[in-house]
């Protein structure tokens, strides 16, 4: 694949800026509560998404997140049973991969670079997840090569692991929302299972401090949640 076009370049430029601020954004530690539920209830919407694509184990796996930050879900897949050594995080970010070395088990492998242009070869993983990148990307043209370079990269029969949210934030110029038909468009003549799932994150940082049962009981209510959870397959394999 050819180097990312100069419209690429500009829009990673805009997130690296954007991602300076928000590493001292309180809303992102696991002393709040409302990001303790967030997370818990991404973690489980993954977990049964796995399920249904018929992984339950990840043993023998082959991972790669695109976006992987300070290493958050490295760490979790780790939990969840991968080997270290065999999964793999990219991130634009020099300095939060930087961190993630310092958090994530020996054995993970994290570079920095643009999911635009992925150093691996083809068809080099099983799982490829993305969790909250492409909601960050503005522009059309780096989300469609983004997209381009996750499935490149899949195996035949490998999963797309999905987590983002479908619903604009009015309060945060910085994101845009990827909705079913964005998703139809960016990943042509693939099969989607995708639920919906977490509170919307305002109500949980809200209400998670106040009452967890109360929190738990209203992330049941389909209309009251704003991301995508599942994977994306290609069709016929």
């Amino acid at each position: 694949m050819n180097a990312p076009r100069n419209s690429d370049a500009s829009e990673e430029a805009r997130i690296r800026e954007v991602y300076e601020h928000r590493a001292s954004d309180d809303r992102y530690s696991w002393f709040n509560d409302g990001h303790q539920m967030i997370i818990q209830s991404a973690e489980r919407a993954l977990l049964r998404s796995l399920r249904r694509a018929g992984i339950t184990s990840l043993a023998d796996q082959t991972i790669l997140e695109v976006g992987c930050g300070t290493g958050q879900w490295i760490r979790a897949l780790v939990r969840w049973g991968a080997q270290p050594s065999r999964v793999t995080g990219v991130d634009l970010l020099a300095d939060r991969i930087a961190s993630a070395r310092q958090l994530c088990a020996p054995g993970s492998r994290l570079l920095a670079g643009s999911a635009a242009k992925l150093p691996f070869p083809d068809a080099s993983f099983d799982i490829v997840l993305q969790s909250t990148v492409f909601t960050s990307i503005l522009d059309d043209q780096l989300r469609a090569h983004a997209a381009a370079e996750m499935l490149r990269v899949l195996r035949p029969s490998g999963v797309l692991l999905w987590y983002d949210f479908f619903v604009d934030n009015p309060r945060n110029a910085d994101v845009r929302a990827v909705r079913r038909r964005d998703l139809e468009k960016l990943f042509p003549s693939c099969a989607m299972d995708l639920r919906r799932t977490t509170l919307a994150p305002p109500l949980a940082r809200w209400i998670a401090p106040r009452s967890w049962v109360a929190g738990t009981v209203l992330s049941i209510f389909p209309f009251l949640c704003t991301h995508y959870a599942g994977t994306i397959r290609r069709s016929g394999r």
